[in-house]
């Protein structure tokens, strides 16, 4: 899995990683990254990339010049054709399954991290970005859902987890239907007068098996009724 960044800020994104699964995955060979500095695609001495929007507003946005720029650069140097992810609040919602698409992805991933208020809407229609959303809110810049969908991606690639078949028990993935994941419990048996339940220490994989889809089921009745429409029915995305 390849990556191509432009974000106006690479030490964040490569303190995230460096660290964890974005980590292992990148030392494993499983996950290569490249960061592109956008300042430098920047206007005039003192490298502006945004501006005031035509109409009035609130805010700024990015000008269409040094991204056109920074995309084109990027594009140039990779020398294929790659998919282009844009992290907006506009976007489809991300879901376990785009995460595993992602992860199966054979063309490096181009993704443009946003600030301010918003892009020039002539790089959209210059650049075929797809819009993907963490969900139904709004965050400062496209950093974080950016390093979020890599990171979900990134677990699914083969090795890159410490136990193979972790990935495959997560919440939304097929072995719980794309629904909640059960409870689970560790030691000690008992804390504080909180004990594990019994079958789950009887040895009993048939039972502990029925136990996990009963609570796996309640889970998703209680905390998120809208999954009970199918896998990936929830928003995720922004």
């Amino acid at each position: 899995m390849r990556a191509e960044i432009v974000t106006l800020f690479p030490e964040m994104v490569q303190a995230v990683l460096d660290a964890s699964i974005l980590g292992r995955a990148r030392e494993a060979g499983r996950l290569a990254t490249t960061i592109t500095n956008l300042r430098e695609f920047g206007l005039g001495r003192y490298r502006r990339v945004d501006d005031a929007p035509y109409g009035g507003g609130p805010g700024m946005i990015f000008r269409p010049e040094p991204v056109f720029a920074a995309v084109e650069t990027v594009l140039a140097r990779v020398a294929e054709p790659c998919r282009l992810i844009l992290p907006s609040p506009q976007g489809r919602p991300f879901t376990q399954s785009l995460a595993a698409e992602l992860a199966a992805e054979a063309r490096p991933l181009l993704f443009l991290c946003g600030h301010y208020e918003g892009i020039d809407e002539r790089i959209l229609q210059g650049f075929a970005f797809e819009e993907v959303s963490l969900g139904d809110f709004v965050l400062t810049g496209g950093e974080l859902p950016m390093l979020a969908m890599l990171d979900a991606a990134a677990r699914l690639l083969p090795g890159v987890l410490g136990n193979a078949d972790s990935a495959g028990a997560d919440c939304f993935s097929e072995a719980v239907d794309g629904r909640l994941k059960y409870p689970q419990y560790t030691r000690p048996a008992v804390f504080r007068g909180m004990a594990v339940p019994d079958v789950l220490r009887s040895g009993h994989h048939l039972e502990i098996e029925r136990w996990q889809r009963a609570e796996a089921a309640r889970a998703t009745r209680e905390k998120r009724p809208d999954l009970l429409a199918g896998p990936d029915a929830g928003s995720a995305g922004g």
